[in-house]
């Protein structure tokens, strides 16, 4: 993305500001990364899956070892997957960093919530738009992680 937009000293160097580049990048690290991990899980489950009925036609004592193998393994890719949840990390974080980079550029151009604002008045609102929207997110993985979470309360009983 070309970075070539005239950002005022006084608003690169503010806090507000400061918090939004380093969450934005933050975000859009994490959604890539968390991409990654997801299409290379699948990638391998697709794999190990068509190989299973290629490796059952070779008639070999093996064949049975090496088509449990790969089922397993491919049990355990899903499981891996279910666990960390890369997925879904990597649509809510892509949708984190797109939304503060749309902040971005409304208060660049002084529009929306920031229309009729002056800089010094745009920033504080800025800062807390910036910091309502990520601990919404936050909240969402707070709430997605405990969910996640085996119910070992509803697993033990009192003796």
């Amino acid at each position: 993305m070309n970075e070539e937009i005239s950002i005022p000293d006084e608003v690169r160097n503010h806090p507000a500001w400061l918090r939004l580049e380093d969450q934005r990048k933050w975000y859009s690290k994490k959604s890539a990364l968390n991409q990654k991990w997801y299409k290379g899980l699948k990638l391998a489950q697709i794999v190990l899956a068509a190989c299973i009925p290629i490796i059952a036609l070779i008639d070999t004592s093996y064949t049975k070892f090496i088509v449990a193998i790969f089922g397993a393994l491919i049990a355990i890719l899903e499981g891996i997957q279910q666990l960390y949840q890369f997925h879904t990390l990597w649509t809510e974080y892509r949708s984190t960093a797109e939304h503060l980079k749309h902040e971005k550029y409304l208060f660049l151009s002084l529009s929306g919530p920031y229309r009729g604002l002056n800089q010094d008045e745009a920033l504080p609102l800025l800062a807390e738009r910036i910091e309502e929207h990520i601990s919404k997110e936050h909240a969402k993985w707070i709430d997605m992680s405990i969910k996640a979470a085996p119910k070992v309360s509803q697993l033990e009983k009192p003796a």
